[in-house]
């Protein structure tokens, strides 16, 4: 394998040994995991126990064998890490319990992660019963021209993910699909588009859709007849992904989409958001949708409503209370973030969640996301 990068800037190298020649590659990761320094040959041979073990000393194994035994593995060394998990004390809080819970996540991304398939340029798995992986590769990375190496995890990851685009989600509130790219949030929590959907329109001429992601609240408003909406978003993926949607809804005339951290320019008489729910570090750029450290994106929204907002207009702010119940942040905080930025409440809308994890007991966040709601908070400027 080559270590020519493709790309600039140039991708990290990863190097093993084979036999008694010193090789490399480039390495990827969209999780942005640093490549493993120490990585050794691995196949068919390798036990479950054996690979587990060197996955947690922080060694990776670069395979050579069958593609599917591969898979089989992963999933023996899945069983492993979750076993190893230790359940927390009944007096912990939920707090302390979701950070326990993220640790453990994490390190169970780190060690599947030392699992590593060789994919070379043009991205073809030189394995045996190997699939063809190359539209899910390209969607992400686009063209390779040279041989690299990724985590089987994150592999089936990108598999996974384009499966998800061919199919689409079915969004019963718009009467058709929205195909999810990559890294831009799936609606398939369909709570907060309901949300949208029924709460009544203060206007029906301008609306803006702030961090859009797969454009699915823009083509809400839209359908429901707001003549033009203005959807923002930082990341290029989302604004593709957006783009896409919109077009394949017939709605693309209809909504511009704009790359803006929040706000465009100008005010509008309706100005939605949804922002990321948790304020907590996202570990992978695909978790940025989720979590939302120190709830920046909540606070700026909440600061830049009031100056964005027509006269007589509203703001619709769309979050769960899921990081109430967890300690992580409180209703005082919400309510002092909208005091402070001149802003009144005039009414809330709520939903229940309706996906699977409100319903598991097993799951050591079950108390607080058996308590969650969903509210749209209709907000407006206050009076001088």
């Amino acid at each position: 394998m080559s270590s020519h990068p493709d790309s600039a800037p140039a991708l990290p190298t990863i190097e093993w040994q084979d036999g008694e020649q010193r090789r490399s590659a480039q390495w990827r990761s969209e999780r942005g995991a640093p490549p493993p320094r120490r990585v050794v040959l691995a196949d068919d041979t390798l036990k479950a126990d054996a690979a587990y073990r060197l996955a947690c000393e922080g060694t990776a194994m670069l395979w050579q064998g069958d593609y599917h035994n591969a898979r089989q593995l992963l999933q023996a060394m899945t069983r492993r890490v979750q076993r190893s998990r230790r359940s927390p004390a009944g007096d912990t809080s939920l707090a302390e319990r979701f950070h326990l819970h993220r640790q453990a996540q994490a390190q169970q991304a780190r060690t599947l992660g030392m699992l590593l398939v060789p994919v070379s340029a043009g991205h073809h798995i030189p394995l045996r019963r190997a699939p063809e992986v190359a539209a899910a590769c390209t969607s992400v990375f686009g063209a390779a021209a040279a041989d690299y190496v990724i985590s089987l995890r994150e592999l089936l990851g990108l598999v996974g993910a384009w499966q998800w685009r061919l199919k689409g989600v079915d969004v019963p509130a718009l009467g058709g699909r929205i195909v999810p790219h990559y890294g831009v949030f799936s609606p398939i929590r369909g709570e907060y588009v309901d949300l949208v959907a029924q709460a009544p329109l203060p206007a029906t001429t301008l609306a803006f859709d702030i961090g859009t992601g797969a454009g699915v609240l823009a083509a809400v408003l839209a359908r429901r007849g707001v003549a033009q909406v203005v959807a923002t978003d930082m990341d290029p993926r989302a604004l593709a992904c957006a783009a896409e949607n919109l077009a394949q809804l017939g709605l693309a005339a209809r909504v511009s989409l704009v790359e803006a951290d929040l706000f465009p320019e100008g005010r509008a008489p309706l100005v939605v958001c949804n922002p990321p729910w948790v304020p907590a570090r996202p570990s992978a750029p695909i978790e940025a949708a989720v979590y939302d450290p120190d709830s920046r994106m909540l606070r700026g929204f909440l600061a830049g409503l009031a100056d964005h907002l027509a006269p007589g207009g509203e703001g619709w702010l769309i979050l769960s209370d899921l990081a109430e119940h967890l300690g992580l942040r409180t209703r005082e905080d919400l309510l002092g973030w909208i005091d402070a930025a001149g802003l009144a409440v005039r009414e809330r809308h709520e939903i229940r969640p309706r996906h699977g994890k409100a319903l598991d007991t097993d799951d050591p966040l079950h108390a607080a996301r058996a308590a969650e709601v969903t509210a749209l908070w209709r907000l407006v400027a206050r009076a001088a």
